[in-house]
């Protein structure tokens, strides 16, 4: 297998900062906007997410821009590193202009990481600060970040989890709209490689051999499985989508909602009871003349396929 091409960072207005904590094996990455905002929506799909703010995006609601979006581990307790990351923006003076204050928008997801490492230590303020300081063009894939914990194929009794990840994968349309997508793939399923149909990523015999839950789900392997059920919330795929061109809040919603796609296509199961899959959309306004959508809600599909399995390729390496 060879990487898919570009990252997220390769949208107009889009800089990425990370930190990770490689002893409890849990961390952070920041997904950071232009100063004034970028038009953001929200998709939750998986039926146990960890989410902050995200009611603001919907549709309907007043403001229409994140400032930033966070991605972190630590399950619930990795909600508070949205805390450092709006005293940064806001000492940067960026947010919404209060008249008293600015109040930056920075909705987040968490994924659960808690039994890789260390349980008793998780992402904090302080972390959330230190990923948005660390913010750049620059993108490190892999066991990074919000990936630092992540694993994949967790349904079969008896067996090993792979090590999941940050992944991420950019296009430009022909229109020249860039299209990029950066995931955090931290699954209870398997991993399906979205060109060739081939499993990338499953559970693991403790010899090494793999081990996929679709015998298991459909009854067609030879081998006698029992499933293991994974508490709710203990697994979870977050990420961001961006695009360059200028959406308004309801194409928004609707780009992060068909983003989905792209994990379905590469991830067996998805969106289960145990994951809180949640995908959030940042549109940078660079382009603002009129887009074909269907082709953007397209490319971000493919772009966040992609993304799942640059997750997979460089937490292997």
């Amino acid at each position: 297998m060879q990487a898919f091409s570009g990252d997220i960072t390769k949208v107009h207005g889009i800089r990425v900062g990370q930190i990770q904590n490689e002893t409890a094996r849990t961390g952070v990455t920041v997904v950071l906007g232009p100063r004034e905002g970028a038009i953001s929506g929200v998709s939750v799909r998986g039926a146990a997410p960890g989410t902050r703010e995200t009611d603001v995006l919907k549709p309907g609601n007043l403001v229409d821009v994140a400032h930033a979006i966070v991605l972190s581990g630590g399950s619930a307790f990795g909600l508070a590193a949205a805390d450092g990351v709006m005293r940064y923006l806001a000492q940067a003076g960026i947010g919404i202009d209060m008249g008293f204050a600015r109040v930056p928008i920075v909705p987040a997801a968490v994924l659960f990481d808690l039994g890789v490492g260390e349980s008793e230590f998780y992402p904090d303020a302080a972390m959330g600060r230190a990923a948005a300081a660390a913010a750049s063009k620059e993108l490190q894939q892999g066991a990074f970040g919000a990936g630092c914990g992540c694993t994949i194929g967790k349904l079969v009794q008896n067996t090993l989890p792979m090590q999941g990840g940050i992944g991420s994968a950019s296009m430009t349309l022909p229109e020249g709209v860039t299209v990029g997508a950066l995931v955090a793939v931290n699954a209870v399923g398997d991993v399906y490689h979205p060109q060739t149909g081939q499993c990338i990523a499953s559970a693991r015999m403790p010899d090494g051999s793999p081990v996929m839950a679709d015998g298991l789900l459909y009854g067609s392997s030879p081998m006698p499985m029992q499933m293991r059920i994974p508490a709710p919330g203990s697994n979870t795929t977050i990420g961001v989508v961006a695009v360059d061109c200028k959406l308004t809040k309801e194409e928004a919603a609707r780009l992060a909602d068909v983003a989905h796609d792209g994990l379905a296509r590469t991830i067996r199961p998805c969106h289960t009871q145990m994951d809180g899959d949640t995908l959030f959309s940042m549109a940078t306004a660079r382009v603002l003349s009129d887009i074909n959508f269907v082709k953007v809600c397209a490319a971000a599909q493919e772009v966040t396929a992609r993304a799942v399995a640059n997750a997979v390729y460089f937490a292997q390496k």
